[in-house]
């Protein structure tokens, strides 16, 4: 029986489906934090060569 019941990987892949979301939602914060931060700078650049 407990051979069997650590043989046993069905609960494993629910929370290998909830590990990898969790790490691809905070590649995806990262990636617009960083992608935001970059734009920002872009435009004010942009703002300051049209407006001297």
């Amino acid at each position: 029986m407990i051979k069997n019941f650590l043989r046993d990987e069905t609960g494993l892949e629910l929370s290998e489906y909830a590990v990898a979301a969790a790490l691809v939602a905070i590649a995806v914060v990262a990636a617009f934090t960083l992608l935001g931060t970059n734009i920002s700078a872009r435009i004010n650049q942009l703002a300051a060569t049209i407006n001297p």
